[in-house]
């Protein structure tokens, strides 16, 4: 469900309990996010206030983000007005999306001293602002300049004015009827009205009553198993949102969440349930979790994205630069055919005429004396003629072995992208994601170095600071095979460190023949006798399935001692040649 009105209260009626606590730290660790850092009774909590249009919403925060080395300009400047100060009060209007947080204490004089932090979650129009005790307007996260009717101004040393709505206030009804009224002459044509119009009853609930949410009323549709839009049904709705606003802050409301195959939490919404196992801030956690992992997972698809259309640009380059190649190679194909030309002109010179002659009929004594018609450039002699084959000949020889060896670099290349391609559509994690931009910005092909901070709305690259002073660590997949470890890298740097500095020499190394996947090493145990072919073909499956093959079947896997296993010097991270092998075919 969305951050609503109604989460919004259950929230801050949470973090309500930190009243009188003090503020000991500031961070802005993004554009769009300030955290307060706030002590009481030996304890320290962390309030996120996060105004990303996407994700807006208040909450207490576990998880630590990393902060920029030196603070914005609107941090320093919370820094220097809270820091020190109590939280006095917090306060909610209703179910308005907007919270004032109260701050007291006492400057140098000891004269009492009153702030206020003023926050609203109101998706692209969100914001933090910093008031004086007069309301006037310090500075925000945000300004705004206004433009008409609809906006405010929110500047520097201004008085702050509340936001409009036109919307109605669900806590001043009366009763249903109350609640059916509205409906009834807000929307004549539909709700209650239309007894069919039950998928557009959240959109006009929500459109009439402040603080309620299109997921809100969805999840009490789906909950109540509701299908059309009867008085009875329409009572039902109202009845258990009455329930839930009327038990915020207390213990008769809990929450449930709806979780994907994958046991990932895809949505949550509150019930009118009394809960004995809710402790303090648990909805705040929840709701800290389930923010966290979406930016997390979003975060983790823009960088993959961006770093795989770098990636396929360069494929795309390479391909085009393959073409070209096998382009020249058809042109060496006829290069003994110059050669040919200039031996014939050359050896019958004196039956040619010495001018304007643009071509020639001669007997090719090398296929029984058939004869092969020659083009000339009648502005030279036939000797010249002869000796511009001879050239010609000659240059392509020469390019030949040229162009032979660039397309062999290039094939590899193409195949160390491909191979790259493979673990970045593999990856899972942004550690994972990490690895493979430190390995390609080693790496010269790729000339636009990759930018982890991508903007997906307008595709821009900015530059990345997910690898900035960052070691990135050496975790493969780790199996149990029969009391056998097994290790599969997840990366080609990966692969490397695991094939030729942490498996032992006589450990067995497992790799897909002809298809592109990870290293995959069988650590040998003096406490375990030689791995029998069932375990074998076991481990042989492991690294089918963690290979481009996974979805074939009868997939060859190649498997040798490590100490067979070598790295050309210059050659590209996880290739590796290897001799002394044998192959297993299995089924991933």
């Amino acid at each position: 469900m969305a951050f609503d009105g109604i989460v919004t209260k259950a929230i801050t009626s949470e973090i309500s309990q930190l009243k009188g606590s003090r503020i000991d730290k500031i961070f802005e660790p993004n554009k769009n996010t300030i955290i307060l850092g706030i002590y009481q009774n030996g304890i320290n909590y962390a309030l996120n206030i996060c105004i990303d249009a996407q994700y807006c919403r208040i909450n207490l925060t576990t998880h630590q983000k990393a902060n920029p080395q030196v603070a914005p300009n609107f941090c320093m400047l919370l820094r220097k007005n809270l820091i020190g100060l109590k939280l006095k009060n917090i306060i909610t209007f209703d179910l308005e999306r907007l919270i004032i947080l109260e701050f007291e204490g006492f400057d140098e004089l000891d004269d009492i001293i009153s702030k206020k932090l003023v926050i609203e979650l109101m998706g692209k129009h969100s914001n933090i602002i910093l008031l004086d005790d007069s309301n006037i307007i310090i500075d925000s996260l945000r300004h705004i300049k206004e433009i008409d009717e609809n906006f405010r101004d929110i500047l520097p040393h201004t008085k702050y004015t509340f936001p409009t709505s036109n919307k109605i206030s669900f806590l001043e009804l009366k009763d249903f009827e109350d609640f059916k009224e509205h409906l009834n002459l807000s929307s004549p044509n539909s709700a209650s009205n239309n007894n069919n119009d039950i998928n557009n009853l959240p959109t006009i609930i929500s459109n009439i009553f402040n603080g309620i949410s299109k997921n809100f009323i969805n999840a009490i549709i789906k909950k109540l198993e509701i299908s059309d839009t009867s008085d009875t049904s329409l009572e039902k709705i109202f009845n258990y949102t009455n329930e839930i606003i009327t038990n915020i802050g207390t213990s008769n409301i809990s929450f449930e969440s709806i979780k994907n195959n994958d046991g990932t939490i895809k949505d949550y919404f509150l019930i009118p349930e009394k809960s004995s196992s809710l402790q303090p801030f648990d909805l705040n956690f929840f709701i800290d979790d389930f923010y966290f992992n979406k930016e997390s997972n979003e975060q983790f698809k823009n960088y993959r994205n961006t770093l795989l259309k770098i990636i396929l640009d360069t494929l795309k380059k390479y391909k085009k630069r393959l073409y070209n190649i096998d382009e020249k190679l058809k042109e060496c194909d006829n290069m003994d055919k110059y050669r040919l030309y200039g031996e014939l002109i050359t050896s019958n010179l004196y039956r040619i005429p010495n001018r304007n002659v643009d071509e020639i009929e001669l007997e090719n004594y090398y296929e029984n004396n058939n004869k092969i018609k020659i083009k000339l450039d009648k502005r030279f002699s036939p000797s010249i003629n002869a000796k511009r084959f001879f050239k010609k000949y000659s240059k392509l020889k020469n390019a030949l072995i040229i162009v032979s060896e660039q397309k062999a670099d290039t094939l590899k290349e193409l195949d160390y992208i491909e191979s790259v391609i493979y673990e970045l559509e593999n990856c899972s994690t942004i550690e994972e994601i990490a690895f493979i931009y430190e390995e390609i910005s080693e790496n010269d092909i790729f000339k636009e170095k990759a930018s982890l901070k991508a903007n997906t709305k307008k595709n821009k690259v900015k530059k990345s600071k997910l690898t900035k002073n960052k070691t990135v660590s050496f975790n493969p997949i780790k199996y149990t095979v029969d009391g056998y470890t097994v290790f599969v890298g997840r990366n080609n740097k990966e692969n490397d460190y695991l094939t030729l500095k942490f498996a032992s020499k006589a450990d067995l190394w497992f790799h897909t023949k002809d298809f592109h996947g990870s290293h995959t090493i069988l650590k040998l145990d003096n406490n375990l006798p030689y791995p029998n072919n069932d375990i074998l073909i076991k481990v042989a499956e492991l690294a089918a399935k963690h290979s481009k093959a996974r979805n074939s079947s009868n997939v060859p896997v190649d498997y040798c001692e490590v100490k067979f296993v070598k790295k050309p010097s210059g050659s590209k991270p996880g290739m590796v040649i290897y001799t002394n092998n044998k192959t297993l075919n299995v089924n991933p």
